[in-house]
């Protein structure tokens, strides 16, 4: 890959499946890693964790902001809780650096390829959607910001 440029979200999502399958579908396992996942991603500063910036349908904390930097968005989040933190870092890692259309019209297969539903629970589940909404959301809103 050259210098400069970014994987693709199809890329990263098969990246994250060929990390997950090293772990064999162990739920105690996969649950440790997504943890220690939630570990690396930078705190986000306390001016960030605002009511503004909390995802609505989470059972956790979770606060995302986002930035345009140029036609591409940098997202940056923080959860109270570790599970969720991993969570969030995975779609991070996703999303991050991506253009708003690649962001709007991605299709995020990861999520059943791991099989994230049978580790994570109904609620947590309802919260990853969430997050994913409001990602595309930011995408969104800068899109109709690039075409003005």
């Amino acid at each position: 890959m050259e210098v400069g440029t970014t994987k693709s979200i199809e890329d990263i999502q098969n990246d994250i499946i060929e990390e997950f399958s090293f772990l064999e579908n162990d739920r105690e396992s996969t649950i440790f890693y997504i943890m220690e996942l939630g570990q690396k991603l930078p705190d986000l500063a306390d001016e960030h964790k605002v009511e503004q910036n909390i995802i609505k349908g989470c059972q956790s904390k979770v606060w995302l902001t986002a930035d345009l930097e140029g036609d591409r968005v940098a997202y940056c989040a923080d959860s109270n809780t570790d599970i969720t933190k991993g969570l969030i870092s995975l779609l991070i890692r996703i999303f991050s650096n991506q253009k708003v259309d690649q962001i709007i019209d991605s299709d995020l297969f990861f999520i059943e390829k791991i099989g994230m539903g049978n580790i994570i629970g109904s609620q947590r589940s309802n919260g990853l959607v969430a997050m994913i909404k409001q990602m595309k959301l930011y995408a969104l809103a800068y899109k109709a910001k690039l075409n003005n």
